[in-house]
């Protein structure tokens, strides 16, 4: 393993400042992804910044909203009162998505910033757009049964491995960010990037910043939600499709608003906006739910090894939908 200088920090401006906006520094939170990255010699920092005692704090704010602070571990988001109740399409995303010892260890900000699981990724002898740009994508000609059918490019096909994510895509969910310049807050949706020609910048986070919570917006989703993940093994696996999804119903049964994420199938959790937008207004119907999920998929670019995820896809979510409907809250 490459030396590094190590350096742990008790609040959030000390972090920051002794990160410097270095492009060999990293955040070190419960470190499950960025340890092995490192001892695969993916990622070879040169300062690692300790931020696992940075606020592990979850609570209500007076809007409504839930602030989970960054530092909180999966374990302690998924078991939360407030979460089981009010967001329980969080609660079921993060048991689904690793084993007990590994939610102890992870942690909310590590979770949003955890890097793809394809294989060439990890492989430093092939060639991978998102390790060394302009090297080449071997994903493309190879073995790409796990990769992306929407949004990718040319340049990389990798999918973004995190179930905890797709969940806060489909309830809305905000990143509270801090740098040297000061506070932002911006749309989980917005946070994450397509590859395009720069699959190597994964996130909106500029140089130096750092990620200080997780703000969940109040709606009325918590009785008619669920998670679906679709995986090789029954044992903890990462998802070859997952679903979150959420419906608000009228008493008559018309959809008065719907929230569908899916995972396992972009570089990014993918918010399906245009299911939601076909959705509104009419009758909670399998019919329905599957012409809606088809205009979402009708832009999915499948691979020679994974066009089967398309129909998959559409199966997983339209079962869901269905589901959620005959749901008595």
């Amino acid at each position: 393993m490459t030396p590094f200088r190590y350096e742990r920090a008790l609040d959030a401006r000390t972090a920051i400042a002794v990160h410097g906006g270095s492009s060999g520094a990293r955040y070190l939170g419960g470190g499950t992804n960025l340890v092995d990255l490192m001892r695969e010699t993916v990622e070879r920092p040169e300062t690692l910044v300790d931020v696992s005692r940075l606020s592990r704090d979850i609570a209500e704010l007076a809007d409504g909203s839930l602030r989970i602070g960054a530092g909180a571990t999966n374990t302690e988001v998924a078991a939360h009162p407030t979460v089981r109740s009010r967001f329980p399409l969080l609660s079921r995303a993060i048991l689904n998505g690793a084993s007990g010892q590994i939610r102890n260890m992870a942690t909310v900000g590590g979770n949003l910033l955890q890097r793809t699981r394809c294989l060439y990724f990890y492989d430093t002898a092939a060639r991978c757009n998102k390790r060394e740009p302009g090297a080449g994508c071997d994903a493309i000609g190879g073995f790409n049964r796990m990769h992306a059918i929407l949004g990718a490019s040319p340049s990389c096909v990798a999918v973004h491995p995190s179930d905890m994510c797709v969940a806060l895509a489909a309830l809305a969910a905000e990143v509270e960010m801090e740098g040297a310049g000061g506070q932002r807050r911006m749309a989980l949706t917005d946070f994450h990037r397509l590859p395009g020609d720069e699959p190597h910048i994964e996130t909106a986070l500029r140089p130096g910043e750092l990620i200080t919570a997780v703000i969940l917006p109040p709606g009325p989703f918590a009785a008619r939600s669920v998670y679906r993940k679709v995986r090789d093994r029954s044992s903890y696996a990462f998802a070859v499709v997952a679903v979150a999804a959420a419906l608000d119903l009228e008493p008559d049964g018309t959809i008065r608003d719907a929230r569908l994420a899916f995972g396992g199938v972009a570089h990014k959790p993918w918010r399906a906006w245009a299911v939601e937008s076909a959705l509104r207004g009419l009758g909670a119907a399998p019919e329905a739910f599957d012409a809606a999920v088809r205009l979402e998929l009708a832009d999915a670019v499948p691979l020679p090894g994974n066009g089967f995820k398309v129909d998959l896809t559409r199966r997983v979510a339209v079962a869901v939908l269905s589901e959620l409907a005959r749901s008595v809250p």
